[in-house]
């Protein structure tokens, strides 16, 4: 059985080959690690193997995990991703324990992140979800509502809005997989034009990742590929 250092070699392999073949710079496409459900033992495993940037989709649970590294391992510079639906009522844990936030859709959300950031901690790294499969059961918002969002988020003054994030519907068809991405990618493009400092597109898991690498993603989010199948709490 592979281990969690014997998975990451491999995925970080794909994507440097990824990128090599579509002339991209391996360095421009980071990996995520989905660590939603697994235990700290795993995650210790991951940072042993040089893995330092980690996606949580449960609000107390990555806060819990945040504070296991900070006391356990203090002198480790983990970077710690939001990547799920945020419900107002969590935004507090949100703001005061994590280093980007890739999930907001509305204005309310993004006004309290940037009110409870305290002041001691860098900006908060934000992503605009966008629903680019226009899926009614999917979070996030159209295309078409985004360059408002953007707008109305670069007035806050403690959240750093770095570019765009997308789940977009599951398809097998590598052919339609790169369409989608590139239409995220089109978008962000058309938004460079007013603000030429959002840099970051977060697209790409186990089953598209190659797509979204070539289509210009810059987060890669993976998860059971790295720590195994999944184990809900």
């Amino acid at each position: 059985m592979n281990t969690v250092h014997d998975n990451l070699i491999k995925i970080n392999h794909e994507i440097r080959t990824i990128a090599l073949d579509c002339d991209r710079d391996p360095n421009s496409v980071e990996l995520i690690a989905v660590s939603k459900t697994k235990p700290v033992t795993l995650i210790a495993q991951a940072i042993d193997a040089g893995q330092l940037s980690f996606g949580e989709n449960y609000v107390q649970e990555g806060v819990e995990k945040i504070a296991y590294f900070k006391k356990n391992m203090p002198d480790i510079p983990i970077t710690w991703h939001f990547i799920g639906p945020l419900q107002s009522n969590k935004t507090k844990l949100v703001a005061e324990n994590f280093d980007w936030m890739h999930t907001i859709d509305r204005f309310k959300i993004a006004q309290r992140l940037d009110a409870q950031r305290p002041a001691n901690m860098n900006k908060l790294n934000v992503l605009i979800q966008v629903n680019i499969s226009n899926e009614e059961s999917k979070s996030g918002i159209h295309a078409d509502e985004v360059a408002n969002l953007v707008k109305q988020i670069m007035t806050l003054p403690n959240l750093r809005l770095r570019g765009l994030m997308a789940i977009p519907e599951i398809e097998n068809d590598f052919t339609k997989q790169l369409e989608v991405f590139k239409q995220m990618t089109q978008l962000l493009a058309s938004l460079k034009t007013d603000y030429p400092l959002l840099d970051t597109l977060s697209m790409g898991m186990s089953g598209d990742m190659k797509a979204a690498i070539i289509a210009g993603s810059t987060m890669i989010r993976i998860g059971s590929a790295i720590f195994g199948a999944r184990q809900y709490v």
